[in-house]
């Protein structure tokens, strides 16, 4: 079951501010055999899934989506932090719980009528999954699916990205 990949996650209180207990996945990655487990259960539930690329969120979202794409043999996107793109992009902005912040992708990343699979490492309000969405829209590519390692389902983010096939492997229901 994915959720026993939970044991591999660290929490850390009080970062990246007081009152916040950060999911620190870098002990999971430290792990190759949970790490591999978890890229290839997120592989399994998009499997019937008819994915032309994968979208990875900076900077996590790199790393899991990378992951997928190269086991896939498929085109990996960034969608990074403002002014980390060198070519022509797209920008979409969004809500934090604390201010606001925005995203980009390369013009010609997404051609029109692609299918792409979104991931990130965490969905918590899900602003930041929500913008990766909309910059797929925007250039005419269909999201296929959205997928995460770790949900805060507390934070109800889900309800953001509805409508869409929205899976994660480790669910918190409370902080």
């Amino acid at each position: 079951m994915s959720q026993e990949l939970s044991k591999y996650i660290r929490d850390v209180p009080g970062f990246p501010k007081a009152g916040i207990v950060f999911k620190d996945i870098t002990t999971l990655l430290n792990d190759g055999k949970q790490f591999s487990r978890a890229v290839s259960l997120l592989d399994e539930h998009f499997k019937g899934t008819k994915v032309d690329a994968v979208l990875g969120i900076e900077s996590r979202g790199f790393i899991l989506g990378g992951a997928l794409a190269f086991k896939r043999g498929l085109p990996f996107i960034p969608a990074r932090k403002p002014g980390k793109l060198p070519w022509k992009k797209v920008r979409e902005e969004y809500h934090l719980e604390y201010g606001t912040d925005a995203i980009e992708i390369h013009e010609d990343s997404i051609s029109r009528g692609q299918n792409v699979l979104v991931i990130d490492d965490l969905l918590a309000t899900g602003g930041t999954a929500l913008a990766a969405v909309k910059l797929v829209e925007k250039l005419g590519g269909n999201v296929c699916g959205i997928g995460f390692l770790i949900e805060l389902v507390f934070l109800n983010g889900r309800e953001k990205l509805d409508g869409y096939d929205v899976f994660s492997l480790v669910k918190y229901e409370s902080e």
